[in-house]
C-alpha cells in the first residue's frame, strides 16, 4: 500500500528510539523506501549500522560532512522524500521545530523541506504536560504538522501518563492513512512511455538515440506516488524500475505501440519516450559483412506515430494525452505545430541541443504548450519537472470531472 512512497525517517534522542528499527521493517513491508537521519542524541540509543541494515540505505548524521553534502545535499535530502517522519520526536526537537532552529542535519532538513511532516512524540509525562511543550505543539499543529500519539502508559523512567510513544504498527498505519488521503489520483489509470527505441539493422546493430529515460521514469514514479495505477512502457534503459509502477519493457517502436494499446484504457497518457521516427524496412537476419563494395544501402520505413495514435484512439482515448517535443531550434514554434498535428492535449517542449545536456542529463527546461497558450518553466531537475507535471495532471483531471 506504500509502494513508490519515500519516507525520510528522523530518529531523535530518547529511549523510544529503539522502536524506530521495528518501524523501518513495518514501513518497508508495506512497500515504502526509507532513508534515515540520525541525531547525536538518537545515536546514544541506536547505531547508524542498525538503521542502515534495515533500511538498506545510507544513514545521514552530519550537517557538515563534505562527502554527504557532495553526494546528497541537506536541501535535496529533505525534498527527495514524500514524507518526513520524526520518530521518536523528543521535546527538544519539537521545540526546535516550533522555533525554526536549524543547528544540526535533522532540524536543517525539517526547516528546508517543502514536504509534509509527521511526528510521533515521546517524552516524560511532565515534559509533555509542561506549558512550553504544549505551546510548541499548538504552533506545530497550526503549521500543519501531523501527530501520531502519544499514548498513555508506563514509561522507562518509572512514571505513568501521556507521553509514551505510539507503537510502530500504529505509526505505520498513520503513514498509510496519510498517503491514502493524499492520493488525488487514486482510482485513475496512467500510461507513460520512456526511453529510446532500438530499431534493428541486423542481429547485432540498431538505430537509436541518446535518451536515458530519466524523464519518463520520473513522471511514472510521480504519478504512482499520487495514487495512479501506472503502467510504464520503457525502451532499453539502465534505470531501475520506479516503485509501485508496472513496467513493460520493449525494444522497437512497433513493440511500444502494441504495449501501449494493451495498457488502455487509461485516464492519462504521457508519451515521454524518444521514439525513433524511422526503422530499417527489412532488417537483415544475419550480421551484415564488409564485402568490398562499400557501405550497404538501407531502405528506411516510417515508424508508427504512438502519440498521434493514442490521441486518435476511438472509445479508449485517454482524457488527457501529453506528448514531448525534443527540439534543437525554434523549440516552442515546432512544439505548437506538433500539438496541432498530433491531436494531443499538451506538448512539453524541451531543447535537446548538445550544449544543453538534456539528453542523458539530470536537468530539463520545459515549455508547456496547450490550447491555452505557452507556459515557460524554469530549468529544474527532471524529478522536479515530473512533480510539477503530475500536479498539473491532477488539477486537469479534477477539473474534467
Amino acid at each position: 500500500m506504500l509502494h513508490g512512497k519515500r519516507v525520510l525517517l528522523i530518529v531523535s534522542g530518547g529511549i523510544a528510539a529503539y522502536k524506530s528499527l521495528e518501524l523501518i521493517r513495518r514501513l518497508r513491508e508495506r512497500g515504502a523506501a526509507v532513508r534515515c537521519v540520525l541525531t547525536r542524541g538518537g545515536a546514544q540509543f541506536v547505531t547508524p549500522l542498525s538503521l542502515s541494515a534495515l533500511s538498506e540505505d545510507k544513514v545521514y548524521t552530519d550537517l557538515f560532512s563534505l562527502t554527504d553534502e557532495a553526494e546528497m545535499g541537506h536541501i535535496q535530502l529533505s525534498r527527495d522524500a514524500d514524507l518526513l517522519l520524526v520518530v521518536p520526536a523528543s521535546a527538544d526537537i519539537l521545540a526546535k521545530m516550533a522555533q525554526g532552529l536549524a543547528d544540526d542535519l535533522a532540524t536543517t532538513a525539517l526547516l528546508a523541506t517543502d514536504k509534509e511532516v509527521m511526528v510521533a512524540p515521546a517524552m516524560n509525562v511532565r515534559m509533555w504536560t509542561h506549558p512550553a511543550t504544549q505551546a510548541n505543539l499548538e504552533t506545530l499543529r497550526a503549521r500543519g504538522v501531523h501527530f501520531v500519539g502519544p499514548a498513555e502508559g508506563d514509561m522507562a523512567c518509572g512514571e505513568f501518563g501521556p507521553g509514551r510513544m505510539a507503537e510502530p504498527d500504529e505509526i505505520a498505519d498513520a503513514v498509510s492513512d496519510f498517503f491514502e488521503s493524499s492520493a488525488p489520483l487514486a482510482g485513475r489509470r496512467a500510461l507513460v512511455t520512456s526511453g529510446p527505441t532500438h530499431e534493428p539493422i541486423d542481429p547485432v546493430r540498431y538505430i537509436a538515440n541518446r535518451s536515458s529515460g530519466r524523464q519518463g521514469h520520473a513522471i511514472a514514479a510521480a504519478l504512482a506516488r499520487r495514487g495512479a495505477q501506472t503502467t510504464l512502457v520503457s525502451g532499453p534503459t539502465n534505470l531501475p524500475d520506479p516503485g509501485g509502477v508496472e513496467v513493460v519493457r520493449v525494444e522497437s517502436a512497433r513493440d511500444m505501440l502494441e504495449a501501449c494499446e494493451k495498457a488502455l484504457p487509461a485516464d492519462v497518457a504521457v508519451c515521454a519516450a524518444a521514439v525513433a521516427d524511422w526503422r530499417v524496412a527489412r532488417a537483415a537476419n544475419e550480421k551484415l559483412k564488409k564485402n568490398g563494395a562499400g557501405a550497404p544501402t538501407l531502405e528506411m520505413a516510417e515508424n508508427p506515430d504512438i502519440l498521434a495514435t493514442l490521441s486518435a484512439t476511438a472509445n479508449t482515448r485517454p482524457a488527457l494525452v501529453v506528448g514531448f517535443a525534443a527540439e534543437t531550434e525554434n523549440v516552442v514554434e515546432h512544439a505548437t505545430a506538433k500539438r496541432e498535428r498530433k491531436g494531443c492535449d499538451w506538448i512539453l517542449a524541451n531543447d535537446v541541443s548538445p550544449s544543453t545536456g538534456t539528453f542523458g542529463g539530470e536537468d530539463n527546461t520545459i515549455h508547456l504548450v496547450s490550447a491555452d497558450g505557452v507556459e515557460d518553466w524554469p530549468r529544474m531537475s527532471k524529478s522536479d519537472v515530473a512533480e510539477r507535471l503530475a500536479d498539473r495532471i491532477v488539477a486537469a483531471l479534477g477539473a474534467a470531472e
